[in-house]
């Protein structure tokens, strides 16, 4: 039997990390929220993700950051970005990165769940 994909959320803003795992679990996924790449990196979760909805623009280390270490060894969960950045070129570089999206601030719930959908299929992971 399949496990049910983990939707891990990392965002500096609460309101972002309340509501995201809330639409996210409506969906039937599982979905945790961390305020921080350091805390998200720090946590058990890290070896389980199925899928990273991360900011790009975070205290510290950013989700670019993030991205890039993750990549250095060699775990990459599909992740997908969301930004109030209006910069089209970092958009266009963490797409050629590897992230399968990279959402601008406000967006619609089914253009994150469009793109979440994207990311498990990529990763293989399903629902069970």
């Amino acid at each position: 039997m399949d496990q049910i994909a983990t939707i891990i959320v990392v965002d500096d803003d609460q309101s972002v990390r309340e509501s995201l795992p809330e639409l996210i679990q409506e969906c039937g996924y599982q979905s945790r929220s961390y305020a921080s790449a350091e805390e998200y990196l720090s946590s058990a979760d890290v070896l389980g993700t199925s899928c990273l909805i991360l900011d790009m623009a975070m205290p510290r280390m950013s989700g670019w950051e993030l991205q890039r270490m993750l990549r250095r060894v060699n775990f990459t969960p599909p992740i997908i970005f969301i930004t109030a950045t209006q910069n089209d070129a970092i958009r266009q570089a963490v797409i050629e990165e590897g992230a399968v999206a990279c959402l601008m601030k406000p967006f619609h719930d089914r253009e994150l769940l469009e793109a979440i959908g994207l990311a498990l299929g990529m990763s293989g992971r399903r629902n069970a």
